[in-house]
């Protein structure tokens, strides 16, 4: 006897990915619906859906689709400024727990200093984040962990692995389970041949980085998020080549620098930006030793960035 499609009841899913209007929503008894948003949601400009987004679908009407009729309120997002000197927000992925920033030991060339913009894009939206140092087979490990010391002592969960190797991958994978994770970075750091080691099922596609200019080129050109053996989500992010920020000021950016907090009540004056001020607690650590000079430089050279937007 089949169920006539106007007794079917509503679903509830997660948006997995979307291209040209048509989202897959992944629904809570693991079926793969195809879907479009209803009109009503469509003429909503606050609501952009994005992966990650739990929804309601309604069953499918005379034309046989599905029909996505609701968006559930958001508890996260990863969010970033839109690229392209744009000044609007977009968002990468909803309902994140945590974020892991994936740069190269090598090929690419990795520039710490983008790694920071990156960290405090995941600081700025209350997200946990956590470094994946890959192709570390192309490098001496020591040589790596010194490149990347200042990020521990910021008190960062800093991994190093090798797709190469299996360096590594077991306690990321540990890191994934049971979580909703975006990873992200720049092109061509290796972020979807590491989650096709974790995840062989995923068959994700690979692309050389260019030795032109040792950038990667992009190969992820929406979100992605993939259901995980045992649970959990990951999400697939384009990789990118700028890293905006949206609604951050100044006066919060010190915030987004984890080893900032400890010195930052200890300043002379309550609004003190760490710059010129006297009795900064936080450039007294920096002069101790007690926080990274360079660290700190990136912060100098945000905050400028930051005062010139605003």
């Amino acid at each position: 006897m089949t169920v006539d499609a106007g007794e079917m009841p509503a679903e509830r899913g997660v948006v997995l990915r979307g291209t040209g209007g048509v989202w897959v929503v992944r629904t809570t008894g693991g079926e793969t619906r195809e879907a479009a948003l209803r009109g009503r949601l469509k003429q909503a400009a606050h609501i952009k859906l994005a992966v990650g987004d739990e929804v309601v679908l309604e069953p499918p009407g005379q034309d046989g689709t599905w029909a996505i009729s609701e968006i559930m309120p958001r508890r996260s997002v990863l969010a970033r400024r839109a690229p392209g000197g744009g000044h609007g927000e977009r968002v990468v992925a909803a309902n994140v727990d945590q974020v892991i920033v994936v740069f190269a030991a090598a090929q690419p060339e990795p520039h710490v200093r983008m790694l920071d913009r990156f960290l405090v894009v995941a600081e700025a939206n209350e997200l946990d984040a956590q470094i994946l140092v890959n192709k570390i087979d192309l490098v001496e490990l020591e040589a790596a962990r010194a490149r990347f010391a200042d990020y521990p002592r910021a008190g960062y969960v800093v991994h190093f692995a090798s797709v190469r190797t299996g360096e590594g991958l077991p306690e990321l994978r540990e890191s994934l389970a049971g979580r909703t994770s975006a990873v992200s970075g720049p092109s061509g750091v290796g972020k979807s041949s590491l989650l096709n080691a974790l995840y062989p099922g995923l068959n994700l596609r690979v692309r050389a980085v260019s030795e032109a200019v040792n950038k990667g080129r992009h190969t992820t050109v929406g979100a992605w998020l993939h259901p995980l053996p045992g649970g959990g989500f990951v999400a697939d992010t384009p990789g990118l080549r700028e890293v905006g920020f949206w609604g951050l000021t100044p006066g919060v950016l010190a915030m987004c620098f984890p080893e900032f907090r400890p010195w930052r009540e200890r300043c002379r004056f309550a609004d003190c930006s760490h710059r010129v001020e006297p009795g900064c607690a936080v450039r007294d650590a920096v002069e101790r030793g007690e926080v990274s000079a360079a660290r700190y430089e990136s912060y100098a050279r945000l905050y400028s960035e930051l005062t010139h937007d605003s």
